[in-house]
């Protein structure tokens, strides 16, 4: 049978071309790049919008978009059960949606965070630089906003200093653990997870990477330069910063928690403890033994069996009497590494953690996830651990979050070559203590 070699080439290419279109357009660079000039920006959005658009500040957009109750509250399928109880009209989970039909709705901000360490996975956090007053706090000039983000490498695109412009139309505002952060709604309904029945439900979930790319325009290149750090020590912190170490469960306290949170801070003057928190809220000594087995290993941290929760480090001033909580993930790449003044010693695992003092940066926040437990750090029976500072990194791994030198016994000088170096937890030094 004869073919038409012309009619097969005809055919192809047209197949080419209807696949070729269904293909979505490559983003240029003129939509994923912002000149930093405020005309160039100006220009940009009155084209994007012509019905009009609003740039916020972050506490503008939480004081119009957030509710307390979120658009899920009185859905037939509503949030998890330990939102709320009922009692107290606060809800540590909420989604409350962004209208698509009205004006651009904006929020430019600089990002804050590296996840090359793995403690802001699939998250990061951005920053305005906004004066702002809060009745006993003095002027904070920082604004900070939770972005949820559904993208591997993150810091990849979108890294620390880079200023961002967000549409956020179509996205939602939320809350997971009584944490903000912008998001989608996203039903869990995974019946076996760990307290199934307490977690299937409503809550904040992470927004698609390719609705992210298409939300977010660069602007201008990074300039670390220009993040602000709130610089203070740990009494400062609980004072004129207006972070109380145990806040009562009211609705008010929760609204001024959620913007302090996010943060850029760093505390001077302080040391890792070598404890962690019990679930009574009890502080205990950690010991020398092997993360992949043991909760409160002497390490960063360790396993938490797969549950997935930050494990938290205690750090205290000079004279112990103030502490806050470090925060890691047990999946970030500095997990199994000894807490500075940490040492392989069954006997004496934490001994020397207290003679070494310097800085600590990092993110701040206040996490509380079950509103109904009587357990501590539940809402019912806040003790104050959950006031945490996340590191981005230590020297070595991502950001240098951690500046800590051995000192002598007075806690003010120096020893020679005392730098902090980290170590990492090494399991055939471990089968060699246990032997001995």
């Amino acid at each position: 049978m004869k073919t038409n070699k012309y009619l097969l080439y005809f055919v192809l290419c047209t197949f080419v071309l209807l696949v070729s279109s269904c293909e979505p357009r490559a983003l240029t660079e003129e939509d994923v790049f912002v000149e930093a000039d405020t005309s160039s920006l100006e220009a940009m959005l009155e084209e994007e919008n012509p019905d009009g658009y609003k740039l916020y500040t972050i506490h503008e957009f939480l004081d119009e978009f957030m509710t307390e109750k979120g658009d899920f509250g009185n859905d037939t399928t509503p949030y998890r059960k330990r939102s709320t109880n009922g009692e107290d009209g606060i809800y540590l989970f909420s989604v409350d949606t962004i209208p698509t039909d009205t004006i651009g709705i904006y929020l430019r901000g600089r990002v804050t965070t590296d996840d090359y360490s793995g403690n802001f996975y699939k998250s990061m956090v951005i920053q305005q630089a906004v004066s702002w007053f809060l009745p006993g706090t003095g002027d904070l000039k920082q604004q900070n906003l939770r972005l949820s983000v559904d993208m591997g490498s993150l810091g990849g695109m979108f890294q620390i200093g880079q200023e961002i412009l967000i549409r956020c139309n179509g996205l939602a505002i939320g809350r997971y653990a009584n944490q903000p952060q912008l998001c989608i709604p996203t039903y869990n309904n995974n019946i076996y997870a760990s307290s199934a029945q307490e977690k299937v439900g409503w809550a904040p979930g992470r927004i698609p990477a390719a609705k992210f790319r298409n939300a977010v325009k660069l602007i201008g290149t990074p300039d670390q330069s220009k993040l602000i750090y709130d610089e203070c020590t740990m009494t400062d912190l609980y004072t004129a910063r207006g972070i109380q170490f145990k806040m009562t469960n009211t609705l008010s306290d929760m609204q001024l928690i959620r913007k302090l949170d996010a943060r850029l801070v760093k505390l001077t003057n302080v040391h890792f403890t070598g404890q962690y928190y019990t679930q009574d809220g009890v502080m205990a000594d950690c010991v020398y033994a092997h993360p992949d087995s043991v909760d409160y290993a002497n390490v960063f941290a360790p396993t938490t069996k797969n549950l997935g929760y930050p494990q938290s480090r205690i750090i205290a001033n000079k004279s112990g009497q103030q502490t806050i909580c470090v925060s890691s993930s047990e999946y970030c790449k500095f997990a199994n590494y000894f807490l500075p003044g940490a040492q392989p010693d069954l006997t004496n695992a934490v001994v020397n953690c207290a003679k070494w003092s310097g800085n600590i940066t990092g993110i701040l926040g206040w996490y509380c996830d079950n509103a109904s437990s009587t357990y501590a750090g539940g809402l019912k029976n806040l003790t104050g651990k959950e006031w945490s500072l996340t590191p981005r990194g230590i020297p070595g791994i991502g950001i240098a979050d951690i500046d800590m030198k051995k000192y002598q016994a007075d806690k003010f000088s120096p020893a020679v070559d005392s730098t902090w170096t980290p170590v990492e937890f090494d399991p055939e030094e471990y089968q060699y203590y246990k032997l001995q």
